[in-house]
């Protein structure tokens, strides 16, 4: 039978690289600010759109349904926690998810979010 632990994290997964990343200040800080950023109902949105594929400024914007300040300020957080990448297209900044880390995050929220409605209805 597997133990508690075991349902928790995957075979695949070094549980000594756990315990040891449980006791370094830094990775734990830094992975406080990733959920912080992704605790925003408008940062959440930009990745989620993110996810479908790269988009500018004012395509986030008709998306989230904010200002334009309001997105750029967004980006800026989402970059500063290495969430989000920006590359140049002439005049215009084009966003993208960094790596993979981010997706599974965003797909383990919703997830998440859709089995815990699901067992509430």
């Amino acid at each position: 039978m597997a133990s508690k632990q075991d349902k928790h994290v995957h075979a695949h997964t070094d549980l000594s690289y756990f315990e040891v990343s449980l006791k370094d200040e830094t990775i734990i800080y830094t992975a406080t600010q990733i959920f912080d950023a992704l605790s925003d109902y408008t940062r959440f949105q930009i990745l989620g759109a993110l996810m479908l594929g790269e988009k500018s400024v004012s395509e986030l914007v008709d998306i989230c349904r904010v200002s334009q300040s309001a997105i750029s300020h967004q980006l800026r957080l989402l970059r500063d926690r290495g969430l989000v990448s920006v590359r140049r297209e002439g005049n215009r900044s084009i966003y993208d998810i960094t790596d993979e880390h981010v997706v599974m995050l965003i797909c383990a929220g919703l997830d998440h979010a859709g089995h815990t409605f699901s067992e509430e209805g």
